[in-house]
């Protein structure tokens, strides 16, 4: 009783210091915006350009000779789908900082905690183009420039569907008291089914020989696997670099 008058006691007089809440994703107002503008932007693409879209996904799945990028919609949607690249990449940093944040608390232990997220979505932008750079170079020794040109095609093709699958993952790791072995999870397993179809389009388009073959083994370890692993670790020391200056 006496330490609970003298506690009331402390309010009273403004010597009481309240506790710190810790950051959430969901108390962010910017993260809030941020999520508006996805959803209204993708509402917006999937009214005006559904139907390239589906042809999208349509030509990935079967083969055709020579790439055509305006076969159903317009040079202003095509400029518009271009950025819902721009919309994966935001949302994997989204996706990403959670996961840091929620192995290492002390990413998100302040008001600043959109630069971290910021640097994410960042990096990730930056490691889609130089992979549309080295798929250009690589192509451009290897193959032919209508192959090269198909295969950059289906990899947008495929950033553009993976933007519209981390929507709702984020919404739920945001919005929701979601596990982190199960984001960890769900994160990977989407990696890997766009890493199957990477595969897939890569073995339709130029694994029709023994040296398509060869090529294969050196595309999945130059272009896909040292890259992923060079990300991940990447992050990892600039994650460390942020806790030592902390």
């Amino acid at each position: 009783m006496m330490s609970a008058l003298l506690l009331m006691g402390q309010a009273a007089g403004g010597q009481m210091s309240g506790v710190p809440i810790p950051y959430s994703l969901r108390m962010d107002g910017w993260v809030t915006i941020v999520l508006l503008v996805c959803f209204c932007f993708s509402s917006w693409v999937l009214s005006h350009s559904r139907k390239f879209l589906l042809q999208q996904g349509r030509d990935f799945i079967l083969h055709r000779e020579r790439a055509d990028l305006f076969a159903v919609s317009t040079g202003s949607d095509v400029r518009f789908l271009l950025l819902l690249v721009g919309q994966t990449c935001v949302l994997a940093g989204i996706y990403l900082f959670d996961c840091f944040s929620g192995v290492q608390p002390v990413l998100a232990g302040d008001i600043t905690s959109w630069k971290p997220m910021g640097i994410y979505m960042l990096v990730c932008l930056g490691y889609v183009f130089v992979k549309w750079l080295l798929y250009s170079f690589i192509g451009w020794i290897f193959f032919d420039k209508d192959k090269v040109s198909l295969w950059i095609e289906s990899y947008s093709t495929l950033l553009y569907y993976l933007g519209f699958a981390l929507f709702p993952l984020v919404l739920f790791i945001v919005y929701f008291n979601v596990n982190l072995e199960l984001v960890c999870i769900t994160g990977l397993s989407l990696v890997v089914i766009f890493k199957i179809l990477s595969l897939y389009k890569w073995l339709k388009l130029f694994c029709n020989n023994l040296y398509g073959c060869f090529l294969l083994i050196l595309y999945f370890c130059a272009l896909e696997i040292i890259p992923c692993l060079m990300l991940y670790r990447g992050l990892e020391q600039l994650n460390n670099y942020w806790i030592i200056k902390s």
